[in-house]
């Protein structure tokens, strides 16, 4: 019985026993999902004059309503099933990342030079709502370039493909991210460089006044990060409107080619944009919007569905292609996992089917990705079997976290029976006989 199995055959345990039993599993007690199992605990908590001691009858009251999701967790069925121990090795790959002491925070946006250099978050979601966070995680900061690929994935899930891909690109452009380029087709090279998110801001609600444009995109990002952590930065939106020539440059250019849908106004377009780039939030609710994205669109600790497949699949391959500035091919190379990055720091990373980071750290290299963003993904990544590559047969081996299935395991067992029998003498015998 699962309660047994929590209080290693104890009839009672005290209820921070338990509790610190669920938070090793990974789970945080803030989860949702677990509001009903905590509030009734807390009711017991306050209807006991000492500690509470938690017995089978209890356990059965406060964990009625969640017995699959707790089952899960402590039969070590969630994706990363030993999950102190991954996130040691976590920690450790954010420790060493913080040595780093390159890049210069960026100075473009005067409103980004109040942030201390010293600032370094790192947060985690997995598929199943598994959490950690280290470092300065509930720091807000705004998502710059990282509202891109959410902003796209609104798009194509408003939208579908073929029309978004209509007035955008598929390709990495070869060029800086805010340069004025368009491909042979008059159209910006991918929703990623600033031309192409101007012109997907302009796609999305269009008809609908400003307010009710911006409210339904904080609404989707809301969404995504299961109603934790969103902001607005006004002083970061200012001062990229008085600082943006070179966006307001890029947009009448696009204005001149025709890029822009029928009927859309330039100057809203990218208002708008001004506007998602202002958007905050921190490592933590970061990392669960970064979730949704690799669990194929449903938000992990809500289970909402948020986007479709078919947004979250364009969505990732263009962030595969595209997400990291000028340094997207090195990326692809050395990482091979999607993400995308912003001059505020951030690097939004995501480990499809497994779990959704969020780093940051203000200081940027002269591409304008984080330092310490991208050595903690190189190293994750050396560590863990991660790269979309890594699964080759026959490749260095490196640790896999993940549960395996039930399949794996049965063919573990099997070559471990023929291993074992491969090297035993009663093996030998009967080959030895059988050759005879």
């Amino acid at each position: 019985m699962l309660f047994y199995t929590i209080t290693e055959g104890a009839e009672k345990v005290p209820v921070s026993h338990f509790i610190a039993a669920v938070k090793s599993t990974g789970l945080l007690t803030s989860d949702p999902r677990l509001r009903d199992c905590m509030e009734k605990i807390r009711e017991a908590v306050r209807e006991s004059a000492g500690e509470v001691m938690m017995d089978l009858e209890l356990f059965r009251k406060c964990v009625g309503g969640n017995i699959v999701l707790l089952s899960l967790a402590f039969r070590r069925k969630f994706i990363i099933p030993e999950f102190e121990a991954f996130v040691g090795i976590i920690n450790h790959i954010y420790y060493t990342s913080k040595l780093q002491q390159d890049g210069q925070v960026a100075k473009y946006i005067p409103h980004l030079t109040k942030f201390s250099p010293d600032l370094w978050g790192v947060s985690l979601c997995t598929v199943d709502g598994q959490r950690h966070s280290v470092g300065d995680t509930k720091v807000p900061f705004c998502l710059q370039s990282c509202v891109k690929p959410l902003e796209y994935a609104i798009a194509v899930h408003e939208h579908g493909t073929e029309r978004v891909h209509h007035y955008v690109g598929k390709e990495p452009s070869g060029f800086k991210f805010n340069k004025l380029s368009l491909d042979e087709e008059d159209k910006p090279h991918n929703p990623m460089v600033n031309a192409g998110a101007i012109v997907i801001s302009s796609l999305i609600k269009p008809g609908v006044n400003k307010a009710e444009k911006f409210d339904y995109v904080m609404e989707f990002v809301k969404k995504m990060t299961g109603r934790e952590y969103v902001g607005f930065s006004n002083a970061t939106f200012q001062s990229e409107k008085e600082t943006g020539d070179r966006n307001y440059a890029i947009g009448y250019y696009l204005k001149e080619k025709k890029c822009f849908p029928e009927g859309a106004d330039m100057i809203d377009a990218l208002d708008f944009y001004f506007q998602l780039c202002a958007i905050e939030v921190t490592c933590e609710s970061g990392s669960i919007m970064a979730a949704t994205l690799a669990n194929g669109g449903i938000c992990p600790i809500t289970g909402e569905r948020v986007l479709s497949t078919e947004a979250v699949r364009n969505t990732l391959s263009l962030m595969h292609s595209c997400g990291m500035y000028d340094y997207s091919g090195q990326f692809a190379f050395h990482v091979g996992l999607p993400a995308k990055s912003g001059v505020s720091g951030a690097v939004l990373l995501v480990v499809p089917n497994v779990m959704g980071v969020m780093c940051w750290s203000p200081p940027v290299d002269k591409v304008g990705n984080s330092v310490r963003g991208i050595h903690f993904c190189q190293e994750l990544v050396s560590m863990f079997n991660f790269h979309n590559y890594d699964n080759l047969k026959h490749f260095l081996k490196k640790q896999d976290p993940r549960r395996q299935s039930d399949d794996d395991r049965v063919n573990l067992k099997l070559e471990k029976q023929l291993s074992h029998q491969l090297n035993s003498h009663t093996y030998k015998n009967t080959v030895w006989k059988m050759d005879s």
